[in-house]
């Protein structure tokens, strides 16, 4: 047995049965032993960062590792980003770089150069097979690295994949998730135990939820309402002086449906506010699931959600800082005098943390659900709000939502808050480009669910060949790409960072126009039928029928300038 074929033959006794790739010379042999071990399914990417970001989103949605074979140093570097942004979200991905034969490097051909180097970027396990014997149990290394939610590369030189004596390797056991600390459970217990709130006093997490708000058109108008400092700075437990502010927030496998089911009991108990972090790798949402608000992006945001608290307690999520430094603005947003107290690390079970803190404080709290609400289109010209009722209003029932809207997006999640029970998955690292990908990979893991691409034009072109895998492999992947023809949130940052106003040639950095890039037609060449949009009605028509047909859809959204 050649290397190429034991290694993946282990793979996929291991679970990893999925590898998404762009292969080179140096690949040819694992390439070719796909034919004989048929149980390994090969997806091919026409850019490495979509095949990256594919395995992010496969592993994402199934839980469990995917592969990704990659071409030498350069086929790494392409696909770094999308593995930046499955570094943050901590998904189980393995890697494999094929590298030139050991005899080779020493010529320093053309295409050589440091893998490992770039590897330890983004990876928290590296290694290099050195030889054939070897390989199938390092394979076994690296995802047993994998599954403890990051990213593992093993280097893999031509001549050990193309060798023989390579045998197969039996998996290593699938790790439990780390337990938080008891501890620090009965501390943070210490510190929400319920005893001097009243109802009148608590937070409401009913108010997230209220269908009749969350339709009306005239809120859904407002993308300002999201952020408005009146509403984001009402410490829990604010109306009894006495008693301190608190505010639990959620990351990773906090916000799980069980995680968000703790969450709220222990919201609902002891009047403790909740927050998501900005960007989760996960999260479910919609009908019969908890309503939680998440973080800000936008820095003076944040800062009026977490105004007056005095704890903070982390539940899977780090200390909240913002995106970027701004001149004459604090890095740090945890406000003054307010203390943090880590309930769960994010690589611990958050989920089981938060159930342990509710059966101590909340035991007979139940849950505050979402109800479901009907969303109404509001017509008209394609807007931020127009936008996100039509998403609401035809969103299929456990639908997958891969979002990458941007600024076309600040009215989503209010609009999604009771739309059907669906899965989010968000830009993790802030490394745009992973939309599409990451949809192509989640509707591979999950080809019984629909999945949503909420697009934005700009972070599209960085990876459209994804539509060109979605198109081959048929994949439920109904994208929406907002053309706003526009850097739009560039547009925003140049004035929030004191660089002066947008000149001639400086406006041209940041707009997409002179031509207007048609991604109709774009679509359409890479093998995906494709509509344009110009009103809400129209789009939520156009959704409907894309849900109902198998196959990938494209709809390009021009937004209202």
């Amino acid at each position: 047995m050649i290397g190429a074929q034991a290694l993946i033959g282990s793979l996929v006794s291991a679970g990893v049965d999925t590898c998404f790739m762009n292969p080179g010379t140096s690949e040819m042999h694992f390439v070719s032993a796909l034919d004989t071990v048929p149980e390994m399914r090969g997806v091919l990417a026409l850019f490495e960062g979509v095949a990256t970001g594919a395995a992010d989103g496969y592993a994402r949605v199934a839980g469990r590792p995917a592969a990704v074979l990659l071409h030498l140093g350069p086929g790494l570097a392409n696909g770094l980003a999308n593995l930046h942004n499955a570094r943050r979200a901590r998904s189980p991905i393995m890697t494999i770089v094929g590298g030139h034969a050991t005899g080779h490097v020493r010529y320093d051909s053309p295409l050589q150069s440091d893998i490992e180097a770039l590897a330890r970027t983004v990876s928290g396990w590296v290694h290099t097979c050195g030889t054939t014997r070897d390989l199938a149990q390092d394979a076994m290394r690296a995802v047993a690295a994998a599954r403890r939610g990051q990213i593992a590369t093993l280097v893999l030189p031509a001549d050990v994949s193309w060798s023989d004596g390579a045998a197969i390797a039996p998996p290593r056991p699938v790790p439990s998730p780390e337990p938080a600390d008891a501890d620090q459970v009965k501390v943070v217990a210490g510190l929400l135990a319920p005893g001097s709130a009243r109802p009148a006093d608590l937070a409401r997490p009913a108010d997230l939820a209220r269908p009749a708000d969350l339709a009306r058109p005239a809120d859904l108008a407002r993308p300002a309402d999201l952020a408005r400092p009146a509403d984001l700075a009402r410490p829990a437990g604010s109306a009894d002086p006495a008693r301190p502010a608190a505010m639990l927030l959620l990351g990773g496998t906090a916000l799980t449906e069980r995680g968000l089911a703790a969450a709220s009991r222990i919201s609902a108990a002891t009047g403790a506010r909740l927050l998501a972090e900005t960007f989760p790798a996960r999260m479910e949402g919609g009908a019969g699931i908890p309503a939680v608000n998440r973080l800000a992006y936008l820095a003076e945001h944040a800062e009026a959600q977490l105004t007056g608290l005095d704890h903070l307690i982390l539940a899977g999520a780090r200390a909240p800082v913002s995106f970027f430094g701004y001149p004459g603005r604090p890095s740090d947003l945890v406000p003054a005098g307010c203390t943090v107290t880590v309930l769960a690390e994010a690589d611990q079970d958050a989920q089981t943390a938060l159930e342990q803190l509710a059966d101590q404080i909340a035991a007979e709290t139940p849950p505050v659900l979402a109800r479901a609400g009907r969303s109404v289109v509001t017509p008209g010209p394609l807007t931020a709000s127009t936008l996100a009722s039509a998403i609401a209003a035809s969103l299929p029932e456990h639908a997958i939502v891969s979002d990458e809207a941007n600024t076309s997006g600040v009215a989503l999640p209010q609009a999604l808050a009771c739309a059907p029970r669906h899965t989010l998955l968000t830009l993790t690292g802030g490394a745009i480009g992973q939309g599409l990908p990451v949809a192509t990979g989640a509707a591979v893991a999950a080809p019984d669910r629909p999945v949503l691409a909420l697009e934005a034009d700009g972070s599209a072109l960085y990876t459209i060949q994804a539509l060109w895998t979605q198109a081959r492999e048929q994949l439920n992947v109904t994208t929406v790409l907002l053309n706003n023809a526009a850097y739009a949130i560039l547009r925003m940052e140049l004035a929030r960072t004191a660089a002066g106003e947008a000149g001639q040639r400086a406006s041209r950095m940041l707009d997409l126009s002179d031509p207007t890039p048609g991604f109709a037609e774009i679509s359409t060449g890479m093998g995906v039928p494709a509509t344009r949009v110009h009103l809400a009605e129209d789009l939520d028509r156009a959704l409907r029928r894309a849900y109902a047909e198998p196959g990938p859809h494209l709809i390009e959204a021009m937004m209202s300038r």
